[in-house]
């Protein structure tokens, strides 16, 4: 299973790191030189939580961007079975 949004299909995207060497211009240096560079994953912010798919309940695995835009739809909890006081 690759690690990606099951929502949207965000999945890790490909950067660089650079590493500097130097002192800034606005500093009084002659400025900052670049002296390495490799390459890095940029990863989405993934949670595995629990999601309203049809009528059933399901575990995914979704980015915290569709859950704070509202994409998906979490469960109802419901309350455990209790006898009401009028009743007995």
């Amino acid at each position: 299973m690759s690690y990606k949004c099951d929502v949207c299909e965000k999945r890790a995207g490909q950067g660089n790191t650079y590493t500097y060497r130097g002192k800034a211009k606005y500093l009084g240096g002659i400025g900052r030189k670049v002296t390495g560079k490799s390459k890095r994953l940029h990863s989405p912010n993934l949670q595995t939580i629990q999601c309203q798919v049809g009528g059933s309940v399901q575990r995914l695995t979704v980015c915290v961007q569709c859950i704070r835009s509202g994409r998906i739809q979490r469960p109802v909890k419901k309350r455990p079975f209790q006898i009401q006081a009028g009743m007995v």
